[in-house]
C-alpha cells in the first residue's frame, strides 16, 4: 500500500479548522452545561417557594379562622386568659407546659451528645484494638 501524501497547506487548514471546531463545541458544551445547572437550581428555588407559599396560605386560612372565632366574647377571654396570663378573681394563673417543653428540649438535646459520644467512644476503641493487633503481629 502507498501512502498519500498530504500537503502542507491542506494540514495546516485541517489544523486550523479542527481546533476551531474544538474551541465552539467545547464552548457550546460548557454553556449547555451551565444553562442546565442554572435551570436545575431554578427548579429548587422554585419547590421551596411552593412550599413557602401553601405554608404562608395554611397561615392565612388560620389566621381568618382566628380573627371569626375572636368576635367571639367567650373566645376572647378565654384567649387572654391563656396566652397573656389574665385571670378573673380569685383565680391563679400556673404555666407548665413551658417549663416541661424546655426540658424536654434539653433532654432531647442532651440524648443526641450522650450518643455522638458514645459512637466516638467506640469507634476509636475499635481503631486501637485493630492497631494493637497490628503491633503485635510484627
Amino acid at each position: 500500500m502507498a501512502k498519500k501524501r498530504i500537503k502542507k497547506s491542506t494540514k495546516r487548514r485541517l489544523t486550523i479548522f479542527g481546533t476551531l471546531s474544538i474551541i465552539v463545541i467545547i464552548y457550546f458544551l460548557v454553556s449547555t452545561g451551565c444553562q442546565v445547572y442554572n435551570l436545575y437550581k431554578l427548579n429548587i428555588q422554585k419547590n421551596e417557594l411552593q412550599v413557602q407559599y401553601k405554608k404562608l396560605k395554611d397561615d392565612a386560612e388560620e389566621l381568618k379562622i382566628q380573627i371569626n372565632q375572636l368576635h367571639d366574647p367567650e373566645y376572647l377571654a378565654k384567649y387572654a386568659r391563656e396566652n397573656y396570663s389574665y385571670s378573673k378573681e380569685g383565680e391563679y394563673i400556673i404555666k407548665l407546659n413551658e417549663k416541661e417543653e424546655k426540658i424536654k428540649k434539653i433532654n432531647h438535646s442532651i440524648n443526641k451528645e450522650y450518643i455522638v459520644i458514645g459512637l466516638s467512644g467506640f469507634i476509636i476503641l475499635i481503631f486501637i484494638y485493630i492497631i494493637g493487633r497490628g503491633l503485635r503481629k510484627k
